[in-house]
C-alpha cells in the first residue's frame, strides 16, 4: 500500500471567506461539493487543502485525508490493528472508496481511494 497524498481538512462554517483566505496563498479551488470545498497549489497539485462544514455521509468530520493506493488493504490493516473505525468502509457517490479511523490522539483520518 503506497500513501498518494495526505490533506487536512479545516472544519470551516464560512467556506466562502476561507476559500478566499487560502487563495491570498495561492491556492485554487479544484472541488467544490457544498460542504466540502477542495483547494491545491496551481504549481504542485498535491499540495492541498479541504475546507468543510460537516461530513455528508458520515457521524464525523474528519480531520485529514490520507490517499492510499488500495484502501481496502489499508483498511484490512487498519482493522486487524483494533483502531477504532468510525465510518466504515463503503463507496462514496463522488467517486470514492472510503472510511473512517480514529488515531491515538482522537483525531479522524479519512482514508481514501479513487474509484
Amino acid at each position: 500500500m503506497a500513501v498518494r497524498r495526505v490533506m487536512p481538512l479545516v472544519r470551516s462554517e464560512a467556506l466562502r471567506e476561507s476559500r478566499e483566505f487560502y487563495g491570498l496563498l495561492g491556492f485554487e479551488e479544484v472541488m467544490n461539493h457544498g460542504w466540502i470545498v477542495t483547494l491545491a497549489s496551481p504549481s504542485n497539485p498535491s499540495a492541498q487543502v479541504s475546507l468543510v462544514t460537516s461530513d455528508k455521509t458520515a457521524p464525523v468530520t474528519p480531520d485529514l485525508s490520507v490517499e492510499v493506493d488500495d484502501v481496502d488493504a489499508a483498511h484490512a490493516v487498519v482493522r486487524a490493528s483494533g483502531a477504532e473505525i468510525v465510518h466504515p468502509l463503503q463507496d462514496e457517490e463522488w467517486g470514492v472508496r472510503r472510511f473512517m479511523v480514529r488515531d491515538p490522539n482522537g483525531r479522524v483520518v479519512n482514508v481514501l481511494s479513487h474509484r
